[in-house]
């Protein structure tokens, strides 16, 4: 009552009315306050680190000093300055910012200048100084002590569902189990084991019934039956005959499994060791009594190692705003399931996001891969706006989604779709897709558990041409290896999957399976329009060996609507358009794998994935060069591979003379208005001056 008294006193509304710290705002009504801890930061400047001799050191000097001190790293949790174990554990890099707080009223205030001008001085050891000017400086008085980690971050991931996002951090570092590795008892231990499988299938059951999302329900599916396998649990009673607890062999086992999956060489099959871990982490905790983790009541960016799809699907949807991980890849299921909900997400960011303080404000760019740790408010604002605009611009986009892409000087360019479900053609159609751009054949294969003979291939076919109602039909031929295997279609393991047997490599080693697919595709089209194009072409070889498997089933099912070309992913196909346009109807340039392979750059890689940009120069002058040779020989070019979508990318692939664009679903009626405000002619200049830049950022900057 004494507080509601003070703060309704006029004089007292208008201090507060003024921007106050807290410690004034409690003296305004009479509260006691504590004292703020003044603090020091400093780079650390040595070679290895802090690791034992110069933690030692530092060690040693602060026992000098009766107060407590603590320190942290790059904004992480606080640890006691006086213990090696605890400095040890920090992990500290050179280049990292040591932040140190003293508590007041103690000599240890004396001591922050000396330690920090001992830690600047290498802490016993020669070290190559680092620039502090490219940092704020942080020498922070006991007023503005609140204040001292606002410095701004800037740093990148990979994008792994759109939009944008901000909001406190909801920090969840991997869990350390505690348990006994021994028991006395095994029909307890058994019973402990049965009791905490059940309840988490129970749970998993719960989240089944609760999602809306075919694909999450799939996952959940998969972690029933992992659950179910025999003989995870016969290995797992093994350990338990030896006396092992039920935590300890439940986990050994796991985490077994889990490195050997890791170990593929498939890198969609190594995600999958995150699915275990998840799985088998919902049984531990129950074994080992682990209490589940609080979601904060207000929106929040949550920060995971890796965020298993039992955890997305668990929490508020409405809470979590977006996702930031410090591994994992676009493809992994915590990326699949962000995108089904619709989360912004951002994953592979490095373990140095889990150090990030709990509550601090995150903001977060799904569709570029951009985070940043206390934006300023400016930049907050700037996020709404532009959150607000996306979703007006989509809005309006699509109510015209169906009217053709043409630039304001009467310039038109086909829009079409990518999709991998004989379902979605409707949808695409329906956002107002002209043709399907891409049709991935070898997700229609995995949607059967066998190999579909060609009656049920036709039968697919057959249902995306008639959705399509007389629009273009490309159609990819199977393209597996690599990163996409087929469980009935076994591969040799090979030292490089992405340059072994994929695409037509594959396929005409197999020419039984191909010509089975192409007479699917040929009795499916009833003359409608059909375009066949054949994946990971890299030699003229391929593609006529390729088209003479064609020409043979030709002759048995002619096909009047027909164009045969080759998808543009591979250098070598690109640099030898001049020969190959003079024989195949269109080229189709598939970006994701033309950049990944041009650059030597694993697309899907956690630190390097934010280099391999189709923008780069050395992909524009390889789309140009196909481009050119197509249209001297009355050819037409596609681009169905990301950058069809990208907004920076759009007029410079219109300018370069890109006949078509494919992509997504859900970007055609934002491509189709972009390009409703581009002058075609402008376009052409700038595609001219992005040749001539020297990389993918000067590229961005350039269509900025």
């Amino acid at each position: 009552n004494r507080l509601m008294d003070v703060l309704f006193q006029p004089q007292v509304q208008q201090q507060l009315d003024d921007e106050q710290s807290s410690n004034q705002i409690a003296k305004l009504v009479g509260a006691e306050t504590i004292p703020d801890w003044p603090s020091r930061n400093i780079l650390l400047a040595n070679a290895h680190g802090l690791h034992a001799r110069p933690a030692t050191q530092l060690v040693n000097l602060t026992k000098t000093f009766s107060g407590d001190l603590q320190v942290s790293v790059d904004g992480g949790s606080f640890v006691s300055a006086k213990s090696l174990t605890k400095l040890l554990s920090l992990g500290c890099q050179r280049g990292q910012r040591l932040t140190f707080i003293a508590e007041p009223d103690t000599d240890a205030i004396l001591a922050l200048d000396q330690i920090v001008e001992a830690v600047r001085d290498g802490l016993g050891e020669e070290v190559e100084p680092i620039e502090e000017n490219l940092f704020l400086n942080s020498v922070l008085d006991q007023d503005s002590s609140a204040e001292t980690e606002q410095y701004e971050i800037t740093h990148c991931g990979i994008a792994a569902s759109s939009g944008l996002a901000f909001g406190p951090a909801h920090v969840i570092k991997p869990k350390k189990f505690n348990y006994d590795r021994y028991a006395g008892s095994l029909k307890e231990e058994k019973e402990k084991l049965e009791i905490a499988i059940r309840t988490v299938k129970n749970t998993i059951h719960q989240y089944i019934s609760k999602s809306a999302s075919k694909d999450i329900k799939q996952i959940f599916l998969a972690h029933l039956e992992m659950l179910d396998d025999p003989d995870l649990i016969q290995q797992v009673h093994l350990a338990l005959n030896h006396n092992l607890s039920a935590a300890a062999a439940w986990h050994e086992h796991i985490e077994k499994a889990a490195k050997a999956q890791e170990g593929l060489k498939d890198k969609l099959l190594a995600e999958r060791a995150a699915d275990l871990r998840d799985i088998g982490d919902k049984v531990l905790a129950i074994l080992c009594n682990e209490p589940e983790v609080e979601e904060p009541e207000q929106p929040y960016i949550l920060i995971m190692h890796d965020v298993g799809p039992s955890d997305v699907a668990r929490l508020n949807k409405d809470r979590v705003a977006g996702i930031l991980t410090s591994i994992g890849g676009a493809s992994a299921h915590s990326a699949i399931v962000a995108r089904a909900l619709g989360i912004p997400a951002v994953v592979g960011a490095g373990d140095a996001v889990l150090n990030i303080d709990s509550h601090a404000v995150v903001l977060i760019n799904g569709d570029t891969g951009e985070f940043e740790v206390n934006p300023s408010p400016e930049q907050i604002e700037h996020a709404i706006r532009e959150r607000e605009v996306q979703r007006l611009r989509r809005e309006e986009a699509e109510k015209s989604a169906h009217e053709p892409a043409i630039t304001t000087d009467q310039h038109q360019i086909e829009i079409a779709a990518n999709v991998g479900k004989i379902v979605d053609t409707a949808k695409a159609v329906q956002n107002g897709a002209e043709a399907i751009g891409l049709l991935r054949t070898e997700l229609v294969f995995m949607s059967h558990n066998s190999a579909p003979d060609e009656l049920a291939q036709e039968k697919d076919y057959r249902h995306v041409l008639d959705a399509l109602e007389g629009r273009p039909l490309v159609v990819r031929t199977l393209d597996v290896g690599g990163d996409k295997p087929l469980p009935y279609l076994p591969i040799a393991a090979e030292e490089n999957p992405f340059l072994g047997l994929r695409g037509i490599r594959l396929t005409l080693r197999k020419p039984t399976l191909l010509r089975q697919q192409l007479i699917a595709l040929l009795k499916s089209a009833d003359n409608r329009p059909l375009r066949i194009m054949f994946p990971m072409v890299g030699r003229v070889e391929e593609w006529r060996a390729a088209k003479g498997i064609l020409d043979e089933v030709l002759q048995q099912y002619p096909c009047e609507n027909l164009e045969v070309g080759i998808m543009i992913e591979v250098p070598s196909a690109a640099l030898l358009t001049p020969i190959l346009a003079k024989e195949v109807d269109f080229f189709s340039i598939g970006t994701n794998d033309l950049t990944q392979y041009t650059m030597a750059i694993d697309r899907g890689h956690p630190i390097l994935s934010a280099e391999a940009d189709g923008l780069h120069p050395s992909i524009l002058l390889l789309i140009d060069q196909t481009v050119r040779a197509a249209h001297a020989n009355n050819k037409w070019v596609g681009i169905c591979g990301e950058l069809a979508a990208d907004p920076k990318a759009v007029p410079i692939l219109m300018g370069l003379g890109v006949d078509e664009l494919s992509m997504s679903i859900s970007s055609i009626p934002l491509v189709k208005a972009q390009v409703r405000h581009l002058n075609y002619a402008e376009c052409q200049k700038l595609a001219q001056k992005a040749l001539l830049c020297d990389s993918a950022t000067a590229v961005r900057e350039l269509a900025e």
